[in-house]
């Protein structure tokens, strides 16, 4: 029920147009459609909780309906290789759905062998497990579930942000290793009232983490593609900065809120890094791959980054030896800031809305497109 009444409040009315070019119809045929979903298996924890929709098992509550209509439906969580599961369908499937949690990722090789395919949906937000150039060229719509998880997202961050800046960590292993020792603690904890704090972009997420951050009474930069109106500035608390290297170079705390695309993959190198102020706290939601992973590694063990907590990891699942698994003053943890419950019922309901306007050859909400048409929005060009 309350899946239901989420996916009717999001419903908004759009008069359905024609794809441009040669973008393959996304509703060129009727019938019955071969829909793949690839999400996390939940095991033992599937039966725990009747809304946790965005596993396996859970299917994001899609499959009576989609059965019920004709549709083909499967769902797995083996995605990677020549001989996985999801291979063996991309040579006939229509749609395939995805999270960011445990990414399908959809190269330009897959888009070649799926001839019909017509329509990619992340379920949550972020698509850039999807070669996004090579659907664009292959005419092919991508969309997400914009807005599903922004708060699950900065609810987080803010929660990384006192982790890192009391030093939590420490604390709590040594209460679960029987151990008492304060000042190994208290030497390096700190109040985050007067600290400057940065979001490197400054979209859905960093507003909302900008809002929540007020009250601390910090000094809240950011930077973006876009200013703020001096209104909205004012009520944020917050002030804009032009150049990045300017910003992060007053940073005590910075947060990573941009999209993964050409221009970000990377961005935090070794001399990024190195122009940030040494003893920097550093939180990342966004994407593991702006990070150059073993530059982070390096700087967390030399101490110029004096924490680095985040949920996100490149590759995903990340490997067993990879090297932020065992840099010092880390406080990872897998993809789950934007997978709640609350989260997961938002962009089940959201994917259900599409698909149901794909069936019924209207377009959708505007902001949930990725690649339209052959064109890619804004933020990834």
């Amino acid at each position: 029920m309350a899946m239901k009444r989420i996916a009717s409040s999001a419903i908004n009315a759009f008069a359905s147009s024609a794809y441009l070019g040669s973008a393959r119809r996304l509703h060129a045929s009727s019938g019955s459609k071969k829909i793949v979903g690839v999400f996390y298996k939940a095991n033992e924890y599937a039966s725990k909780n009747p809304n946790f929709v965005g596993c396996v098992e859970g299917a994001l509550g899609l499959r009576e309906w989609l059965e019920s209509q004709g549709h083909q439906y499967i769902v797995t969580d083996d995605k990677e290789g020549p001989n996985s599961e999801l291979e063996k369908h991309i040579p006939d499937l229509h749609v395939l759905i995805s999270t960011p949690f445990h990414p399908a990722y959809v190269t330009a090789e897959r888009i070649k062998k799926a001839k019909n395919l017509q329509l990619l949906l992340t379920a949550g937000i972020g698509s850039d497990h999807i070669d996004l150039n090579a659907a664009a060229a292959a005419g092919l719509t991508v969309a997400e579930v914009t807005g599903s998880n922004v708060v699950s997202v900065a609810e987080d961050e803010l929660m990384r942000i006192l982790i890192l800046v009391r030093n939590f960590l420490p604390g709590y292993h040594q209460v679960i290793n029987g151990e008492w020792n304060v000042a190994g603690i208290a030497y390096r904890a700190y109040d985050l009232e007067g600290k400057t704090v940065g979001t490197v972009g400054c979209g859905r997420i960093g507003r909302l983490l900008l809002q929540r951050l007020k009250p601390f009474n910090c000094n809240l930069l950011y930077h973006d593609r876009v200013k703020m109106s001096p209104e909205l500035e004012n009520q944020m608390g917050a002030k804009f900065e032009e150049d990045l290297d300017t910003m992060l170079s007053k940073c005590d705390i910075v947060v990573v809120n941009t999209p993964l695309t050409d221009k970000t993959r990377g961005m935090f190198n070794k001399d990024r890094i190195a122009k940030m102020k040494k003893g920097v706290l550093i939180v990342n939601n966004a994407r593991g791959a702006i990070m150059d992973t073993q530059a982070v590694a390096d700087a967390c063990s030399s101490g110029h980054i004096a924490g680095y907590s985040g949920d996100v990891w490149y590759p995903q699942p990340a490997p067993k030896d990879h090297p932020w698994r065992y840099m010092p003053n880390q406080a990872m943890t897998p993809h789950i800031s934007g997978t709640t419950i609350d989260a997961q019922l938002r962009y089940a309901a959201g994917v259900k809305d599409m698909l149901e306007r794909y069936f019924k050859g209207e377009d959708f909400p505007p902001e949930n497109y990725i690649v339209k048409a052959g064109e890619l929005a804004s933020q990834y060009r």
